[in-house]
């Protein structure tokens, strides 16, 4: 009987340390991601982003003035109305409840991994702008009479709009955002299904078209025309970041080619037994979904070994459903979805 009792004590001892344990477990799942290469390799890529996005604000966008559909543009307006209704609240105090809010909402609308990444954009924005003051002041760059890089307002537009499209197309490829109207877009694009380019339009349009209660027409017209350009551009851009070839390989050695497909580029290859109209001969077609570079290794590969086919191949910019992502050890892994 003593054996049970005492194992009973251990049990009530074991349950009385568990809110600690688990606590030792949250942590270290908290810092497991800081043991793995893509921890790094998305930190520098969110860092490098981030610089790209702010060279595109600081040396465009602040000198010329120009009012985007952008988080800012909101403040501005919202501190605005707040100051006729006699309540004084600064453009940076509006900047940051609306940062804040949104970045809550992204945590729990998006997820756990977008809020957390769109944090630390968001937080270094500033400090890479002040490095740009520091290191290269647009003020040295200015021609004599001119007030801006490009001296119009439309070319300076253009070089923001496309400076910070590229960004944002970055960021949103490995799960991520520049905060702010960035997050707006993106609840558009998981909740009501727009693309991502175009989901930035809508968020964007209407945060212009709520500046008409305090800038001229002209103003918000320049707006809106930015932010669609900057929605096609993110687009563009997000498509090329994400594009794969598919390609339809018919030959007598099809066998070499699956292989080659499977076992040295690690991906997976569908056979589908066809025959052919005129001639009536029986063949297999090797369809699979590759890379440019993968892509360019089974043409080399083919010509080396002067394999007799007959190759079709079509750019595929949405991959849905398992992707296999190959490691350096040649293993793969699966995720669910690459868009």
């Amino acid at each position: 009987m003593g054996c049970p009792l005492q194992l009973r004590l251990c049990r009530t001892a074991s349950r009385d340390l568990d809110p600690e344990s688990k606590n030792i477990f949250n942590m270290a799942d908290l810092l497991s991601p800081l043991k793995t290469w893509k921890f790094y390799k998305e930190l520098i890529i969110m860092t490098l982003g981030m610089l790209f996005g702010a060279c595109g604000v600081y040396y465009f966008l602040v000198p010329s003035k120009l009012v985007i559909g952008s988080i800012a543009g909101l403040s501005i307006v919202v501190s605005t109305l707040l100051g006729y209704a006699g309540i004084t609240m600064k453009v940076s105090t509006v900047v940051f409840l609306i940062n804040a809010i949104l970045l809550i909402l992204a945590y729990f609308l998006i997820g756990k991994e977008f809020g957390l990444k769109t944090v630390y954009t968001a937080l270094i924005l500033g400090p890479l702008m002040n490095l740009l003051e520091k290191v290269l002041p647009y003020q040295k760059i200015l021609e004599d009479g001119q007030t801006s890089i490009m001296g119009d307002p439309w070319l300076d537009l253009i070089c923001f709009v496309l400076m910070l499209s590229i960004c944002q197309a970055i960021l949103f490829n490995i799960n991520a955002s520049t905060g702010g109207l960035d997050i707006l877009a993106k609840i558009v694009n998981k909740y009501l299904h727009f693309d991502i380019g175009t989901s930035v339009t809508v968020a964007g349009g209407l945060i212009c078209l709520s500046a008409f209660s305090i800038n001229p027409f002209r103003m918000v017209l320049l707006g809106l025309i930015g932010t669609w350009i900057n929605g096609l551009a993110v687009d563009y851009f997000s498509e090329n970041l994400n594009r794969r070839k598919r390609v339809c390989i018919i030959s007598d050695d099809h066998e070499k080619i699956r292989s080659f497909i499977i076992d040295d580029l690690h991906r997976g290859c569908s056979l589908y037994p066809m025959k052919g109209g005129y001639t009536g001969d029986e063949r297999v077609e090797v369809q699979s979904i590759l890379t440019k570079d993968e892509f360019a290794k089974v043409l080399a590969f083919m010509k080396k070994n002067k394999i007799d086919h007959f190759l079709t191949a079509g750019n595929v910019y949405e991959v849905h459903g398992k992707w296999n992502h190959m490691k350096k050890d040649g293993t793969t892994r699966e995720i669910k979805s690459l868009e």
